[in-house]
């Protein structure tokens, strides 16, 4: 086995030199029911439109499944807590609220430059082959880290952690190393169902357990169509993604914001105005979201995001920013203009 203490320890500690909140380590068959649960979840089509979940659903269901080498997997959590609180923009009709996580930089390229620092570190001390990922591969990131000690699934299904609380960039190194595992962490929900009740939509089917056909998160950031009906009042003034169930965890009591420069909030985006959004075209959208991960849906998603804002708003005011988009080019934009237009009107 590679992973002797001394080695352990100098990769932890390098580990968090380089930038990173916590690190883990598992084994490559630590996770075996995760497969099992996927595949369940993609059957019930929880999944939605994320076609590409189903794609590659082997390769995702356990390390080997991509890599048939891997033996040992190196978690590692870079912290985003934030300072300001996600939820006291609830009911600024006027205003737009952006995940926290868009607040800033767009964390993959942060985040795998340091998965490479840590992995080259690691391949001069002790050798072997290794493969870093940031989010955007098929890996099963959240049961890892769990199995690697850096917290436990939560209700919500997103990682929880003792010291970070549920505000943690989730990054991994697969190695052919044999290195020495850490403890799983035990599940420390309890009875509370604080994450559950939060949801303005109600997509947790049963504590979990995630729909994502009825969260704002995936609604607003991946679902291309119109969002259904449904779903629009809920979404209330949230134009990107939704912190409701992270926000409320007990466990962010112990987290302390980040300093992380790249992550620090601009200004811009954490209390933006929808009547100057509303005003954005794709050049300006682009300028305004540059190194931004908002900038990925594109300014006619984004927009149609904030066309329902404003007819959630109640404000007078957004009538001719609404009406602006009635003959847009994009028809998912114009039915939602002429939507928020009759809700504001009747409003």
């Amino acid at each position: 086995m590679a992973g002797d203490a001394g080695l352990i320890a100098a990769l932890k500690a390098e580990a968090l030199r380089l930038g990173f909140a916590d690190i883990g380590i598992t084994t490559a068959a630590a996770v075996p029911q995760a497969g099992a649960r996927l595949r369940q979840w993609l059957a019930d089509g929880c999944h939605g439109e994320m076609i590409w979940m189903e794609g590659r659903a082997d390769e995702r269901a356990s390390p080997q499944g991509l890599w048939p080498d891997v033996k040992s997997v190196i978690m590692l959590g870079t912290s985003y807590a934030p300072a300001l609180d996600p939820l006291r923009l609830a009911g600024e009709g006027d205003t737009g609220v952006i995940s926290v996580y868009a607040w800033n930089r767009d964390y993959h390229d942060l985040i795998k430059k340091r998965l490479k620092a840590l992995a080259r570190w690691l391949v001069a001390q002790a050798g072997g082959e290794l493969k870093v990922f940031v989010d955007t591969a098929p890996v099963m990131e959240k049961p890892l880290a769990a199995a690697a000690g850096l917290g436990w699934q939560g209700k919500h299904t997103n990682l929880v952690s003792r010291a970070h609380g549920s505000w943690l960039f989730l990054g991994a190194i697969y190695t052919t190393l044999d290195l020495a595992a850490d403890a799983p962490h035990a599940d420390r929900c309890g009875s509370c169902t604080r994450c559950q009740t939060a949801c303005p939509t109600d997509a947790f089917p049963q504590p979990y357990r995630l729909d994502a056909r009825r969260c704002l998160a995936y609604l607003t950031i991946e679902h291309a169509g119109p969002i259904p009906v449904e779903f629009r009042e809920p979404m209330a003034n949230r134009i990107y993604g939704c912190d409701d169930c992270l926000a409320v965890c007990p466990w962010n009591r112990f987290a302390q914001a980040t300093e992380e420069p790249a992550f620090l909030p601009r200004a811009e985006l954490t209390a933006p105005k929808l009547a100057e959004l509303l005003m954005l075209d794709d050049a300006a959208f682009r300028a305004l979201f540059s190194g931004s991960a908002v900038k990925r849906i594109g300014v006619n998603r984004f927009i149609r995001n904030c066309l329902y804002a404003a007819g959630n708003s109640g404000d007078a005011a957004l009538v001719p920013a609404v009406r602006a988009h009635l003959h847009s080019d994009d028809a998912v934009v114009t039915e939602a203009a002429a939507w928020a237009l009759k809700r504001l009107e009747d409003a």
